[in-house]
């Protein structure tokens, strides 16, 4: 006998990230979490800078995922015929091109933390007026950057001939990894349906963020031809129906990039909430309501949620920092200071010399917007161990946190941030959120159930006209736990100012190194290195290589 009626209609929940891909199943009544299945996705590196996926991979991936929980759920003797419908999460502003008569992908995924790049972007800030990077901000809320979709994309039509060709034949279309997804459990080939959802889509640089449609100024200045993008849909209305395996017939009624899936999973539907997702990168995002913020203070303006066509979008303010878990991976592999995150209380717990470490291992995000920074470290001397490298890396992540509620202070309001709700995979580590209560100076709230961009898309997908299964209303925030702060406000102002003054030395290394380069090469070498700041430790692949032998003996 089927125990169905206990838990009422079902939502399947598809959340892939930059590691894996994982299919959730929520009671549309409760929130609650009934079973997932996930499988992990490889990450490409064929050169420096460069991160790629396998596009079939990822799709294979998440087809795996929901024969496993669907199984799942039989085992618990729940009836699959009760799934809804199915909403998505997914990585932002990774760039899949694929050919839309054979259905095979024309490269492989170009992911969010790709910097190839670069060059790219030099050329369009040079192309706009005043060589301003901002330039196109106030229609798209977004600065020319490496991260975002249209200069990725604009790299594989300038560098890919398939790519090229294909747009010139008209079988080439273009998506990030929801319209992927969609398009290929909806029929792909046999009538797939090429949608994505305002919040994806706020992420290429080819949105207006007021009309919430591809803008033709911002097609123009790129060069990207509007047929091979997607349709413009909101986050919860029926795209199309999945058309084989075991969900055949089940509606995708939702869509979410992955951090607005958090907002919404962390239910911060009043203006002025924030969330904060520490995962392998960090982001920050600030409900602004149904105001558009355009940021003066480097931070980035994005569509939260449109719950429905009729309905008016939900807009917020993001801050976004590419080093995030990856901090901890490489003190973790290449230095070897810990083995399990379990560790990191009792080793940073032992530090006892003052360290600052600002980890701009691909430069400096929001709100600095730096490429050319570079790692730092200062404070060093001959007692320097371990566990004062640990401790000032993990409080690195938590002063960058800072930087970015500062941004926003500034453009909002001194008083705009008074709590912040934390998701991510190293938020279950106490040791980490007491940190960043004591830095930020305000009560920091972790969720019970974590899952909260997997959330976020059931939610968004159960709300869809024509499914109506979840009610916002009706299903409370999960209970959580709250970490307040410890240490003085004159304590947190002296660390502060001490890591602004060690951002400020990491600034244009990578323009100052080729200039002072080129200068000892053509004229006096000891006056120009007498320039250079003694009391400066930079972290080169000499000095990392150096760290690593020192501390695996």
């Amino acid at each position: 006998m089927s125990l169905s009626s206990r838990f009422g209609p079902l939502i399947g929940s598809i959340d892939e990230s930059t590691d894996n891909a994982r299919f959730f199943i929520f009671a549309a009544n409760t929130a609650e979490m009934l079973t997932y299945h996930q499988v992990d996705v490889t990450s490409i590196h064929p050169q420096d800078g460069w991160v790629e996926h396998n596009p079939r991979e990822i799709l294979t991936a998440v087809l795996r995922c929901i024969d496993v929980a669907i199984e799942n759920l039989r085992h618990l003797d729940i009836d699959p015929v009760d799934i809804a419908a199915i909403g998505v999460a997914n990585q932002r502003e990774t760039v899949i091109v694929w050919d839309k008569i054979s259905g095979k992908p024309l490269y492989n995924a170009i992911s969010w933390l790709d910097v190839r790049n670069a060059d790219t972007v030099k050329h369009f800030i040079s192309k706009s007026k005043r060589e301003n990077p901002e330039y196109l901000k106030p229609i798209c809320g977004l600065p020319m950057s490496t991260y975002f979709s249209a200069l990725k994309l604009r790299w594989l039509i300038d560098n890919v001939p398939e790519v090229k060709k294909a747009i010139l034949e008209k079988r080439c279309l273009f998506g990030n990894v929801d319209s992927w997804l969609i398009w290929n459990l909806t029929g792909g080939v046999n009538s797939g349906v090429h949608v994505t959802d305002v919040t994806n889509a706020s992420r290429t640089m080819l949105m207006n963020l007021g009309t919430l449609r591809w803008d033709p100024v911002l097609l123009r200045f790129f060069d990207i031809p509007v047929e091979i993008l997607p349709k413009i849909l909101s986050s919860s209305e029926i795209y199309g129906y999945i058309v084989e395996r075991l969900l055949h017939g089940v509606p995708i009624s939702g869509c979410l990039g992955n951090q607005q899936a958090a907002l919404v999973g962390q239910m911060c539907f009043s203006k002025g909430q924030i969330k904060y997702t520490y995962g392998a990168g960090s982001f920050l995002l600030y409900n602004t309501g149904k105001m558009k913020i355009v940021s003066d203070h480097g931070l980035l303006t994005t569509v939260a949620y449109q719950f429905g066509p009729e309905s008016a979008p939900i807009y917020a303010l993001e801050g976004y920092v590419s080093v995030g878990s990856a901090v901890l991976s490489w003190l973790k592999e290449n230095l070897n200071i810990f083995d399990d995150i379990s560790d990191l209380h009792r080793i940073a717990s032992t530090a006892s010399n003052e360290l600052y470490f600002v980890p701009a291992f691909r430069g400096l995000d929001a709100p600095y917007w730096k490429p050319d920074a570079r790692s730092a470290m200062f404070g060093l001397n001959e007692h320097t161990r371990k566990s004062d490298i640990l401790k000032a890396t993990l409080e690195a992540v938590c002063y960058q946190t800072k930087d970015i509620l500062e941004a926003l202070a500034n453009d909002c309001g001194e008083s705009c941030a008074t709590k912040l709700f934390v998701d991510g995979n190293v938020m279950g580590n106490d040791y980490i959120l007491q940190l960043l209560a004591d830095i930020l100076g305000i009560p920091v709230v972790r969720p019970i159930m974590a899952e909260t961009t997997a959330l976020g898309a059931a939610i968004a997908a159960g709300m869809a006209d024509g499914i109506k299964v979840w009610d916002i209303n009706r299903v409370q925030p999960t209970p959580n736990d709250v970490f307040h702060p410890l240490i003085s406000e004159n304590e947190r102002s002296i660390k502060y100012f001490k890591w602004k003054m060690a951002v400020n030395k990491s600034l244009d290394w990578e323009i100052n190194s080729h200039v002072i380069t080129k200068n000892c090469i053509d004229s006096n070498h000891k006056k120009m290195l007498n320039m250079i700041p003694g009391s400066m430790f930079l972290m080169s692949s000499f000095g990392l290589l150096l760290l690593s032998e020192y501390f695996a003996r």
